[in-house]
């Protein structure tokens, strides 16, 4: 069974013991927050603020191991990456030493088979892979090769690991999408590349279960659908459109997309007029249509998690965590139920419910 393919949850139904991580901005990167913190989700919908998990200098981005109690966190302002082990409660401790990433790591992910994660760097453009030990630690680091394009710098911003194994990624800078292959002990190898409309910005995306890519694009504030040949395997632009239903106003950029449990519906932050736009998606994914454009609730939503019949939106720069219920029919957010004070926050990580198996 894939991660695509498990059962949903109820709507509305989060386990009142439900763990969520959230990374932040601290002072090094002109934040206010102190390290990875950690929220409990009532079966209301409302977060609670347990405390701060592990004291971490600007962790913006975190990810979490599939069977292990480990997460790990990106340091932006300090270029590493660290593996934290659970410790108590919510306690985070660190697992060996941070290890060295590029300029401005932004991002990281972490295979589903717990062999690997991968850092992408806005700064200098890298995609970093570290391999993991047996106990979730990291062991190794390997460089992916560098996109070459005159005239403009490169901007690696997410990685994805599909559904056959293959790792995609974005580059806003380049334009680009790159997919890869995975190679024990020598790390990541191009399988090919994908351009996307100049000054699109691809920033952050998701898989489908029907198998389609869906890419936000962080200028152009548009989602772009990627599909892969039957024949070849490489990864084709099937369609790209408007992220939101009254289109992009002045200042906006495109930050997060998620989906709903269901693939039916997804949802797409704007900062800068700050709303989320709700997208109907069709079965196999391969068109979407904006369906409204909600108000996020507070200022500059950075990242926004769609879990269990919940909507929970990250305001960098208002400082809070505002809480919707997501009609189960519709996809439409209800009136927000709560809004949680969180210094700085940057990313909404809960724990993997099921690890994914391999291709095959």
């Amino acid at each position: 069974m894939t991660s695509a393919s498990l059962p949903p949850l109820p709507a509305n139904a989060v386990p009142s013991n439900e763990l969520i991580w959230t990374g932040c901005y601290t002072a090094d990167s002109g934040g206010n927050g102190t390290g990875i913190g950690a929220l409990r989700a009532g079966a209301d919908g409302r977060l609670r603020r347990l405390g701060v998990a592990a004291a971490a200098d600007s962790p913006s981005f975190l990810a979490v191991h599939p069977a292990l109690d480990v997460v790990y966190a990106v340091g932006e302002a300090s270029r590493t990456v660290r593996a934290y082990r659970r410790s108590g409660e919510f306690g985070l401790v660190p697992a060996g030493r941070a290890w060295p990433a590029g300029d401005a790591a932004c991002h990281v992910a972490v295979d589903p088979l717990g062999r690997f994660l991968m850092v992408a760097c806005w700064g200098d453009g890298q995609v970093l892979l570290y391999e993991l030990d047996a106990d979730g630690g990291i062991s190794a680091r390997f460089a992916a090769a560098a996109t070459i394009v005159t005239g403009r710098p490169s901007r690696a911003h997410a990685s994805l690991v599909l559904n056959d194994g293959r790792v995609m990624t974005t580059d806003l800078g380049h334009d680009l999408l790159r997919v890869w292959n995975y190679v024990p002990s020598q790390g990541l190898r191009l399988d090919h590349e994908l351009a996307l409309p100049r000054d699109s910005g691809p920033r952050h995306l998701v898989q489908h279960p029907g198998g389609t890519v869906l890419v936000v694009t962080e200028y152009s504030i548009e989602v772009a659908v990627v599909q892969s040949s039957p024949d070849t395997g490489n990864f084709g632009l099937a369609g790209i459109g408007p992220a939101t239903s009254a289109g992009a106003l002045p200042g906006d950029s495109a930050a997060e997309i998620a989906l709903g449990a269901d693939g039916r519906h997804a949802y797409v932050g704007v900062r800068g007029s700050n709303r989320i736009g709700v997208l109907e998606v069709d079965v196999d994914g391969s068109a979407l249509r904006p369906l409204a454009d909600i108000p996020s609730g507070g200022d500059w939503p950075r990242h926004h998690l769609v879990r269990n019949g919940w909507l929970h939106v990250a305001h960098e720069r208002s400082g809070d965590v505002v809480t919707y219920p997501l009609d189960p029919e519709s996809g439409l957010p209800g009136d927000a139920v709560g809004s949680l004070v969180l210094a700085s926050p940057t990313a909404l990580v809960p724990p993997v419910r099921q690890a994914r198996p391999g291709p095959g």
